[in-house]
């Protein structure tokens, strides 16, 4: 496994995190799964006050495994669609979202807390007040941004040095080798070009949901297979197919597949990246660690992205 560090976490997190989207209960897949994962070295999990009952599981399983201390918990508050209706990125949610995720994780502090979503119309200031005092309170050890703007992000974080507060140590947008044509969810943030220079600048680490497209490159789609009207809305354009068509010539010149070629690009960004992953079993999960330690060049990751015509050899 390979790591990085986040500046408030002593602990490394690895690089792949384990989603619990999809994490319905723990029962033998899901458990020798947890199991492979934890026996390769991972120890991130991202989840959510949103996830509809999954921060329940995983705290039931880090319950019977006694792991927390080892593992790093990333979880998520103030999205749109919990409680009331309609924008809820304010204190009195955050606050609210956070006490019931440490109920349901049974424990008294997650490693990281993002905000998951931004309301442009509210001011930086309270948001990064209000997390900054949880911080205090030791119920959070760092804290960043899903699907925020990066200019969001650097106002937040000027905010937060103005007043010698702690600000925004890590982003959560999509970030992936197809680039969306709109966005899969409401509310949702890809990481177009100005934002990946602005994190190359800044070197602020950028974990990444769907970082494999939601199954893109695995083969399963094809221009003329329509039967998936979100992947089509999503991700079918020419660039994209482009992008496909080169994941694959790489892919068997690597003896690799093509969607582990799509991983290893989010890894292989000019600054610190995690991936968020969700395998269904461990022979999905392996795949994920053969792609974390495949080797691409920065001129290999950028023929990927369209940016070369040619790669020197």
């Amino acid at each position: 496994m390979k790591y990085i560090q986040i500046q408030g976490v002593e602990k490394p997190i690895s690089r792949l995190f384990m989603g619990t989207g999809d994490l319905r209960k723990i029962e033998e897949p899901q458990r020798l799964m947890l199991d492979a994962y934890i026996k390769a070295g991972g120890n991130a999990f991202d989840t959510a006050h949103q996830y509809r009952g999954k921060e329940l599981v995983l705290g039931q399983w880090l319950a019977e495994t006694n792991l927390r201390e080892k593992l790093v918990i990333l979880t998520k508050g103030a999205h749109h669609d919990d409680g009331s209706p309609g924008p809820r990125v304010n204190p009195q949610a955050i606050r609210k979202d956070l006490s019931e995720s440490l109920e349901r994780l049974g424990t008294d502090y997650v490693d990281l807390y993002a905000l998951h979503r931004d309301d442009p119309t509210v001011a930086v200031g309270p948001i990064i007040e209000e997390l900054n005092e949880h911080i205090q309170a030791k119920k959070i050890r760092a804290i960043g941004a899903s699907n925020w703007s990066y200019k969001r992000i650097r106002e937040a974080n000027e905010f937060a040095a103005s007043r010698n507060l702690i600000g925004f140590s890590f982003s959560s947008p999509n970030l992936s080798l197809a680039k969306p044509k709109e966005a899969r969810w409401e509310g949702t943030v890809s990481a177009d070009e100005e934002t990946c220079d602005w994190h190359a600048e800044t070197q602020l680490p950028l974990f990444a949901w769907s970082a494999q497209a939601g199954g893109f490159f695995s083969g399963n789609f094809a221009p003329d297979k329509l039967d998936d009207p979100e992947m089509v809305r999503v991700y079918y354009s020419d660039e994209n197919w482009e992008r496909y068509r080169r994941a694959v010539k790489l892919a068997e010149e690597k003896g690799v597949t093509p969607i582990q070629i799509a991983l290893s690009y989010v890894l292989y960004q000019p600054f610190p990246t995690c991936a968020i992953i969700g395998p269904r079993n461990p022979e999905e999960f392996e795949s994920s660690i053969q792609a974390m330690n495949l080797v691409l060049t920065a001129e290999e990751v950028e023929w990927l992205d369209l940016k070369k015509e040619e790669i020197g050899r």
